[in-house]
C-alpha cells in the first residue's frame, strides 16, 4: 500500500494538471445537469445501503467557508484523491491559502506537506487540517459519504426514491448530496457545521 501511495503521491501532480481542465468543464456541465430524483425521504433498509468503496481514485474540486469576525472567509483547490482501505492520498493544487498540499493517512497518523508549513503531523485528519490551516472538515466521514452510503457515526440520514443517500448527520456537520441521473455515487457533497464552516466538494469518480 505504501509503494502504491508514494507512486500515487509522485504521479498525481501530473495527472491533476491534465484533468484540471477536463474536471472544470465536468463541474461545469455537473452543475447544469446534476438532478435528484428525489420522492419522500425514507431511512434506507439494511439491505440497500451500499457498501464502503475500499479502494478509489477522485478528482475535482473543494471550497471551504471559514466564520471569522468579519463575516466569512475561504478558499478553494483542485483534488485529487486515492484512497486503499484505512490509509489515502490527498493531493491539492491551489491549496486554500497554504500552497500546493500533500495529505497521507496511514491509518495511524496523518501527515501533511505544504510550501507554507512544511511537514506537520496529527493523530487524525481534521486535526492535522485545523492545526494546518484554522479551517474544519469531516474527513473521517467523506470515504463513506463518497461511496454514497452514511457513516457508522451519522446520527441521522435520509435517501431518495431510489435509496440514493441524500442527507446525514454527524455532530455538528450536516451534509446533503447531489447526483448526475441515475449515479449511485454522489457527483456534489456539501457539508455544513453548525459554527458556520462549509464544505462543498464536487467529485468525478474514476473507478
Amino acid at each position: 500500500m505504501q509503494q502504491n501511495l508514494s507512486t500515487f503521491v509522485a504521479r498525481t501532480p501530473a495527472r491533476l494538471c491534465r484533468h484540471v481542465l477536463l474536471g472544470t468543464l465536468a463541474i461545469a456541465t455537473l452543475a447544469g445537469c446534476q438532478s435528484m430524483q428525489a420522492g419522500k425521504a425514507t431511512t434506507a433498509p439494511t439491505t440497500s445501503i451500499p457498501q464502503k468503496l475500499e479502494n478509489f481514485n477522485i478528482n475535482g474540486k473543494i471550497g471551504v467557508t471559514v466564520p471569522s469576525d468579519s463575516g466569512t472567509t475561504g478558499g478553494s483547490a483542485f483534488y485529487a484523491w486515492a484512497q486503499e482501505d484505512d490509509r489515502f492520498a490527498i493531493e491539492l493544487i491551489g491549496a486554500l491559502g497554504i500552497g500546493k498540499t500533500n495529505i497521507e493517512y496511514n491509518g495511524s497518523t496523518a501527515t501533511l506537506v505544504s510550501e507554507k508549513t512544511g511537514t506537520m503531523t496529527a493523530d487524525d485528519p481534521e486535526t492535522l487540517l485545523q492545526k494546518a490551516t484554522g479551517w474544519q472538515a469531516p474527513i473521517s466521514q467523506m470515504p463513506y459519504w463518497i461511496s454514497g452510503r452514511s457513516a457508522p457515526s451519522d446520527s441521522n440520514s435520509e435517501t431518495d426514491a431510489q435509496n440514493r443517500l441524500i442527507s446525514a448527520v454527524n455532530g455538528e456537520w450536516q451534509a446533503s448530496f447531489s447526483y448526475s441521473g441515475n449515479d449511485t455515487k454522489p457527483s456534489k457533497i456539501t457539508a455544513r457545521q453548525s459554527q458556520g464552516y462549509k464544505v462543498v466538494m464536487t467529485i468525478n469518480h474514476q473507478n
